[in-house]
C-alpha cells in the first residue's frame, strides 16, 4: 500500500505541474509498473484543442520511455466536485498495458476515494488478441 501512497503523492505533484491554461482544470496522473517504478505527468493542453494531451497518457509513455511494459496500478488526481474516470481513449491506453488485476484510483487533492479494475470500467477492450491475420 505504501507504493500505491507514493503514486498518489507523484500524481499530486504531477498535476500541480500540469499545464491547463485554457480550461484551469488540472489532473495528474502516476503509473505504478509491475517492477515498482512510478511514472507520473500531468495534462497538458494546446491552444488548438485536439492537440491535448491526458495525464494518463503521459504517464503511460514516460513509463513505456523508460522501459516498463506492465501497469501495476495507476492513481489520477483532480480537484473538482466529483472524481475524475479516464476518458474512453485513456481507458483504452491503460488496457493495452494491463491484466485483469491491474487497479485504476480515483482521488481527490485529499487521498485516494475509489479503485476499480479496468475491466470494471472498460468492460471491453481492443487488443491485439482481436486481431486475425488471414
Amino acid at each position: 500500500m505504501k507504493l500505491l501512497e507514493n503514486a498518489y503523492q507523484k500524481a499530486l505533484v504531477a498535476r500541480k505541474n500540469a499545464y491547463a491554461p485554457y480550461s484551469g482544470f488540472l489532473v495528474g496522473a502516476a503509473v505504478l509498473s509491475e517492477n515498482g517504478e512510478i511514472y507520473a505527468a500531468g495534462n497538458v493542453e494546446n491552444a488548438s484543442y485536439p492537440c491535448g494531451t491526458c495525464a494518463e497518457a503521459g504517464a503511460i509513455a514516460a513509463m513505456v520511455a523508460a522501459g516498463d511494459k506492465k501497469i501495476k496500478d495507476i492513481v489520477i488526481v483532480a480537484d473538482g466536485n466529483d472524481l475524475i474516470v479516464p476518458c474512453g481513449a485513456c481507458l483504452q491506453r491503460i488496457a493495452e498495458f494491463s491484466d485483469e488485476n491491474t487497479t485504476i484510483s480515483l482521488a481527490d487533492l485529499q487521498k485516494i476515494q475509489k479503485s476499480y479494475k479496468i475491466s470494471e470500467l472498460l468492460p471491453v477492450s481492443f487488443s491485439v488478441k482481436d486481431l486475425k491475420n488471414d
